[in-house]
């Protein structure tokens, strides 16, 4: 087996409940299966970005943590590393069932996550919390009203229709393009209007970009 480094979000000795909030990730390097170095590694980075792109910075292959967001599981998993999410338990047990290759596993799944892990932390789900969080939840609502304001003979109608506006108040269209980001080296592009980001790679290390 070739030489793997994972990250195991954490918080003291267990696995950190939401990724998006953790300060550390436990390092392990691996080689032919065993453990050949471990560190602890700080993430004092509040941007999501700054996350991705400090996991790309020390290496590893692969992430295992609690719930995270899905925006940030799309910045980490861009920087090519593997994300195994909603992890729950013991630091160390999970790191020996991550070697014996037992992840993701029933007995580690967070709680209310279902039987295959899916989208649910705590009872809770942390992606459509997030979406609505962000405005994003069930697309833009649209709160323009025409008002006619009828004059003289023939009532010329006056509309006055408002733009729609997303839920939290964000206007649905216009604004600024934004930014297309490399999380391995920085390199930063305009956005093209109409293609993704992550499907454009970065000129300077060929690595797939992530929209900021």
């Amino acid at each position: 087996m070739p030489k793997v480094k994972a990250a195991f979000s954490c918080w003291g000795e267990r696995i950190a409940p939401v990724f998006d909030a953790t300060r550390q990730v436990h390092v392990v390097e691996t080689d032919s299966g065993r453990i050949v170095g471990e560190k602890r590694e700080a993430l004092a980075l509040d941007l999501p970005l700054q996350k991705a792109m400090r996991l790309a910075e020390l290496g590893v292959g692969i992430l295992v943590c609690g719930a995270i967001s899905r925006s940030l599981q799309a910045m980490v998993s861009s920087a090519e590393i593997e994300v195994i999410p909603f992890v729950s338990g013991d630091l160390r047990e999970v790191i020996a069932a991550w070697l014996a290759g037992r992840l993701p596993g029933a007995e580690f799944v967070m709680p209310g996550c279902g039987r295959h892990g899916s989208r649910r932390a705590g009872g809770r789900n942390y992606h459509k919390e997030e979406m609505t969080m962000n405005g994003k939840g069930q697309g833009g609502m649209g709160g323009g009203r025409g008002q006619g304001g009828g004059r003289g003979q023939g009532g010329g109608g006056r509309g006055q229709g408002g733009m729609g506006r997303g839920r939290m108040g964000g206007p649905v269209a216009g604004g600024a393009i934004g930014t297309c980001v490399c999380p391995k080296c920085g390199e930063r592009l305009a956005h093209e209007r109409g293609l993704p980001c992550v499907q454009r790679l970065c000129p300077k290390c060929g690595t797939a970009l992530i929209r900021e």
